[in-house]
């Protein structure tokens, strides 16, 4: 298999000490062979303040695999990157996108099997003049440069015991209602439904859908929406020959008998989502992203300013992260990655 493209990042958060940690504890973590994107001198800088001595080879993706055992493969940026931990500068948006871009360029080309994705600070991007907003709308629009193709990708989190879609993600909960639409809640059930086919290889997946008031509307005593949105949305994917219930009341939806009923989750809004997943599975839930030509997962965390350069960051969701990238990129036939 292909090597994976590991992303930088916001430098002075916590994703180059993890790259270092998953790195430095390889065999350990059993994870597969990758490469980071990043300015080496960089890397080294953190590697000595973190205590780790960890050699580094500058490679081409090419020769990431073979390259591996012996060092951290890394494809230089042309970016020095100079943030100090917990401190992002000039330079920590321009790194971070950039390393981004030649990550997607790399999959996209066939020089890695996959992405993953290292955590950015998106008031650090934004203040640069990003335009995009978040990680997830970013690969659409790179995908959209390189091929001319438009496309809507969709947020998963997923952990074994947990996957959840948020159908609008970072909004205001004042606009969600302005946003959620028949049409929304079905474009997303359609992706959600096609890549757990096609990627997770369930072949035939279960979802349920969530109610955006409380209790669902109860039929319309709490809210219209449910009945007048989120119900139409049900009946016509049901329509399409997807197994889906709808909507249903939040409340009730995740607790452990209810979730053995169904492979994914989708919710309205972003909390609806993410509130259970990081209750649940915290430390090893992962962000993968729906509707995308390549695979890209990238642990379900921040940039955690406070530790980085520390030490202390936990890399387990970053483990799980590229475990994941590296079963969904592969051609073999596995067992089922469901929720249970």
């Amino acid at each position: 298999m292909q090597p994976l493209a590991l992303t930088l990042g916001e430098p002075a958060g916590i994703g180059p000490d993890l790259a270092l940690a998953v790195w430095h504890r390889r065999d350990a973590f059993d994870i597969p062979a990758f490469y980071i994107v990043a300015d080496p001198e960089f890397l080294s800088r953190r590697a000595d303040r973190l205590g780790l001595h960890i050699p580094l080879a500058t490679v081409t993706p090419a020769s990431a695999v073979a390259t591996f055992s012996s060092a951290l493969p890394v494809v230089a940026l042309d970016i020095a990157a100079t943030a100090e931990p917990g401190r992002p500068d000039r330079s920590s948006a321009q790194a971070a996108i950039a390393s981004i871009r030649r990550a997607v360029a790399d999959v996209m080309a066939g020089r890695a099997a996959a992405v993953v994705t290292n955590p950015v600070a998106k008031n650090v991007l934004y203040h640069s003049g990003f335009a995009e907003p978040g990680h997830t709308e970013f690969l659409a629009t790179l995908v959209r440069e390189a091929t001319g193709k438009a496309l809507r990708p969709v947020m998963m989190l997923w952990s074994p015991e947990l996957a959840v879609i948020p159908v609008t993600i970072h909004l205001p909960l004042r606009e969600v209602f302005a946003h959620i639409s028949t049409d929304l809640v079905v474009e997303t059930g359609r992706i959600v439904a096609h890549d757990l086919t096609t990627r997770f290889r369930i072949p035939h997946p279960r979802l349920v859908i969530a109610g955006l008031n409380p209790h669902a509307g109860e039929e319309g005593t709490l809210g219209e929406e449910d009945r007048a949105i989120v119900a139409p949305a049900v009946t016509r994917l049901m329509a399409e020959g997807i197994d889906v219930r709808g909507p249903l009341p939040a409340d009730t939806m995740f607790h452990k008998r209810a979730r053995a009923g169904y492979d994914a989750a989708l919710c309205m809004y972003h909390d609806q989502a993410l509130i259970p997943i990081k209750t649940l599975a915290f430390d090893h839930a992962v962000n993968v992203t729906l509707g995308l030509p390549f695979v890209r997962t990238s642990p379900d965390h921040g940039t955690a300013f406070d530790i980085a350069g520390s030490g202390a960051a936990d890399p387990a969701s970053l483990v799980a992260a590229m475990r994941l990238a590296a079963r969904l990129a592969t051609a073999e036939t596995l067992a089922p990655l469901g929720a249970s």
